[in-house]
């Protein structure tokens, strides 16, 4: 394969700039020439491609966000548009295009293959982690850990105020951050979607905490789960103690990535330009007990998750005990 385009979609995620850089670089050190997408399918549909070489590279690695901008493009859900898009592609002789993103990425990146012959390649770059097939995505690490941070601070808060804070987090289908928030940050509770967790058993664990002398909380809510405000709310006609809520927001998406990110980041890239360069397509790139996998782009949606997320909720309210 002698050219390639490299674009990023949907929701940014820190490590994503280490991911261009890497597919960038490596890609280039195989001869192929290649190409940036600004402003991912968008620009793909608006023609906004452009030859990139190492001196565009040089210098992201440690940026959070995407140097290659990212956009959401309701038009490419239609095949018309996609063929014009396909279109602006071939007529630079681009064949394959590594797509950085989440779910719906993935979704576009397979039309493209099965429509329109473009060899594909995903990499999961996304928050939530919320991919399956990967047992991690691009940029979840650091936001876990900015969200550690950001506990830390409340916590400060909550405990010389004696008060429960409820911290709403990212995850409108995975409840990853959440989880992984609570246990590494020492919560006191935790809301995700993929388990049944009624206010008033969270109640009770707020009093049963009171009875042994624990007099202030941080309870992680993943926004999945409900407005953190109405939650509140209905905390608040079951306890005596002072509630307020905290809304991390896009707060998590930025920052400088963790190195854990941009090593994935980097062996995710070097697998892409691999299955390019072998001229296969429609896959996706994941890791799955520290080796890197691939999978067909529609297992991110049809396959199975390997996440024990049951196992670490238990271990979640044990430690919150």
């Amino acid at each position: 394969m002698e050219k390639i385009g490299i674009l990023t979609s949907g929701g940014d995620a820190p490590g994503m700039n280490a991911a261009i850089r890497a597919a960038g670089k490596i890609a280039m050190y195989k001869g192929m020439k290649v190409f940036g997408i600004q402003r991912g399918y968008l620009g793909m549909l608006n023609d906004e491609i452009f030859p990139m070489d190492s001196r565009f590279l040089a210098g992201i690695v440690d940026r959070g966000g995407t140097i290659l901008l990212t956009a959401r493009c309701e038009e490419f859900k239609e095949e018309k548009f996609r063929a014009i898009a396909a279109q602006n592609l071939k007529k630079r002789g681009i064949e394959g295009v590594v797509v950085i993103g989440g779910d719906g990425s993935y979704r576009g990146a397979d039309a493209l293959w099965k429509e329109q012959g473009i060899h594909v390649v995903g990499l999961p770059g996304t928050i939530d982690n919320d991919i399956k097939g990967t047992d991690y995505t691009i940029g979840f690490d650091t936001c876990l850990n900015t969200i550690l941070d950001a506990m830390s601070k409340v916590r400060d808060t909550a405990t010389s105020h004696e008060r429960t804070i409820l911290i709403e987090v990212m995850g409108r289908h995975a409840g990853d951050l959440a989880l992984q928030a609570c246990i590494a940050g020492g919560g006191d509770g935790v809301l995700i979607p993929e388990m049944e967790d009624p206010i008033e058993l969270l109640a009770f664990q707020i009093k049963e905490r009171r009875k042994r002398g624990k007099l202030h909380d941080i309870i992680l809510v993943a926004e999945g789960v409900g407005r953190v405000d109405d939650i509140a709310d209905q905390l608040k006609d079951r306890l005596t103690t002072e509630i307020r809520t905290v809304v991390l927001g896009h707060i998590q998406r930025g920052g400088v990535p963790s190195g854990f990110d941009r090593i994935l980041a980097a062996r995710m890239a070097e697998k892409a330009i691999d299955v390019l360069e072998r001229e296969e397509g429609g896959l996706m790139i994941g890791i799955e007990g520290n080796r890197m996998a691939t999978h067909p782009l529609s297992y991110a949606w049809d396959g199975e998750r390997n996440y024990n997320i049951e196992g670490d909720h238990d271990l979640a309210l044990l430690l919150a005990k």
